[in-house]
């Protein structure tokens, strides 16, 4: 039995070439040396498993090159065999993880003194160098910026944050991007063909996404699924290896969401979690999908990061996926996600959000039975068409007692009906005369199915502001306020005394309090209490019905009001006639 190598150090690219996903930066590395044009020190930046040392390993041996093919080394001079087998004493590699003091780096600057034994150049490569002390990064400075001619130096790190600028500007950068699933699974095709492994497309874009775009990962992955699938990749197996979500159960999950059927998708969830899965796992699996779906419905397919037949199948769901149903599922889920860890009852948390998406989806479903495409159900003959006359007033009905004759009852969905005190002496509300709509099917009037679709919104949209006036406001606001007008001032100000400035010239106009304010601190304070202003002013009132609140910052009211001591006693005075005579009597100067 031959010794095994895990497919992350023996599939491991040798040249530029066979680097996975980085085609900007390994070109840039290979003109480099075709025109001779080397730096004295680099920085490698980038997510783990994206070919940072291995790049920096291949630059290291193809400038040292004797018999360079363009760029890339021969593998054939002295310098590639000693690379190769491990015994080249001109690439020095250091692990700033466990080597971060002064004294490593003192060490290191020793050794850059050396002249290199074969080849022109010797490579220092330090990996993790974000770990380095302050001390040490101090130290290495100098060193850094004027190294000996023959000395490169290559750093390497996931964390380009914690590199002191000193040193970032020492260097050329070089980010390396995380590896797209499509070049990840193209890779993972090859290393397959080689290993002699039969595989399914899903199962390797289930390996790449689950990598997060690292290749090392993906490759250990794939060991670890090839170990458990006997050398036969079949996507459920390889799902339940990697413990993730097959697509199956999202796309399941998304046509019983959108069919309406909570209970099937409830139940589904709860195969879910008896699988051992979390339900935060769940739900942003679920959200991942939605978005998927959203991106699939146009150009932005580009987006979603999947290839060939399963990149079909989101199209095909996508298709039947209406785009406002996409964004209220987005929008409910990332709310979830948000609440999820500080909530006491996860799953009660995922349930009701997949109640609320599938109530979107039935939603869909009932507008999509009353389109004019749709033909209309014929009518038992049990149902007699709706009169307008006052013999169709139902007696749920509340009818005025000052009132002759009747009026047609009106709903308007989404508006709950308060009826007001009675008022004495007060004129009868005039409500609107509508055509009554009984709700027969599915919460539609028999009579709006079958009108035409445009008038019937424009009638709607009528009937329910016309409604909405007449239930929230009071049609004697305006009179009632003017008559009470100093007992709302006086009782606002017991609360607020500072609010004087602007209720001394408060001007009312239908149900509507127009205020002044001389600066924008005072009118953010009252609208602060504006709820509170609103209510003192009905009760004092008698108000039966809703008020509003205009405030319009002036600063000429600042200016108005007097300031000088004759002026504030002038308009004490006027206020006040009897002040003068209380100053007669108690021989008081003013001051």
């Amino acid at each position: 039995m031959s010794e095994f190598i895990v497919s992350a150090r023996k599939y491991r690219p040798a040249t530029f070439a066979s680097v996975v996903g980085q085609q900007s930066i390994t070109s840039t590395l290979k003109n480099a040396i075709e025109r001779g044009q080397l730096a004295h020190a680099y920085l490698f930046c980038g997510p783990r498993g994206v070919g940072k040392t291995t790049c920096a390993r291949i630059f290291a041996k193809a400038i040292n090159c004797m018999n360079p093919n363009g760029a890339e080394a021969c593998n054939e001079c002295e310098s590639c065999r000693s690379f190769n087998e491990g015994r080249s004493l001109n690439i020095h590699e250091l692990d700033a993880a466990s080597n971060n003091s002064v004294d490593d780096i003192r060490s290191l600057i020793e050794q850059v003194r050396i002249l290199p034994q074969i080849g022109k150049y010797s490579l220092f490569i330090i990996d993790e160098v974000h770990m380095l002390s302050q001390q040490a990064f101090n130290a290495f400075l100098k060193t850094l910026e004027e190294p000996p001619k023959h000395a490169i130096f290559i750093l390497a790190t996931t964390e380009k944050h914690k590199i002191i600028p000193t040193i970032l500007s020492r260097c050329q950068v070089y980010d390396f991007n995380r590896i797209k699933v499509e070049d990840a699974v193209n890779y993972l095709k090859h290393i397959a063909q080689q290993e002699g492994v039969i595989f399914d497309e899903e199962s390797l874009n289930l390996i790449a996404q689950k990598a997060d775009g690292g290749m090392r990962d993906a490759l250990s992955m794939f060991d670890k699924a090839v170990s458990f699938c006997n050398s036969n990749l079949q996507y459920k197996e390889v799902a339940q290896t990697l413990n993730v979500l097959d697509y199956d159960t999202y796309f399941s999950m998304t046509d019983l969401l959108l069919a309406g059927d909570y209970t099937t998708a409830l139940i589904r969830f709860d195969e879910v979690l008896a699988k051992g899965f979390s339900p935060q796992t769940f739900m942003s699996g679920l959200n991942q999908h939605m978005r998927d779906l959203l991106m699939a419905k146009g150009p932005a397919i580009s987006l979603i990061e999947l290839t060939g037949s399963l990149l079909e199948r989101y199209r095909q769901q996508a298709a039947q996926c209406d785009t406002e149903f996409l964004f209220g599922a987005i929008t409910l889920l990332t709310e979830a996600d948000g609440k999820i860890k500080q909530s006491s009852n996860q799953r009660l948390l995922v349930e009701l959000g997949l109640m609320k998406i599938s109530g979107l989806g039935k939603k869909k479903n009932n507008i999509l039975t009353l389109d004019e495409s749709y033909p209309l159900p014929e009518l038992p003959n049990s149902i007699a068409p709706i009169s307008t006359s006052t013999q169709a007033i139902t007696q749920n009905q509340v009818a005025p007692a000052a009132t002759t004759v009747a009026q047609p009852e009106v709903k308007v969905p989404e508006v709950q009906k308060v009826q007001a005190p009675k008022q004495e002496e007060q004129p009868q509300q005039t409500r609107p005369t509508t055509t009554s709509r009984r709700s027969s099917l599915a919460g539609f009037s028999i009579s709006s199915l079958m009108s035409n679709t445009t008038t019937r919104n424009s009638e709607q949209e009528e009937e329910h502001a016309s409604v909405k006036e007449a239930i929230l406001y009071d049609p004697q606001s305006e009179s009632k306020l003017k008559a009470h007008r100093n007992e709302v001032i006086t009782a606002i100000l017991e609360e607020r005394p500072r609010f004087v400035v602007a209720f001394e010239k408060m001007e009312i106009n239908g149900h509507t309090i127009h205020l002044e304010v001389p600066s924008q601190t005072l009118y953010e304070e009252i609208m602060r209490s504006k709820t509170e202003i609103l209510l003192t002013a009905v009760r004092t009132a008698n108000i039966s019905g809703a008020l509003e609140l205009s405030i319009k910052v002036n600063e000429q009211v600042q200016i108005a009001r007097p300031i000088k001591l004759e002026d504030r006693i002038k308009h004490m005075t006027e206020k006040n006639p009897q002040l003068m005579e209380l100053k007669k009597i108690l021989d008081m100067e003013y001051e």
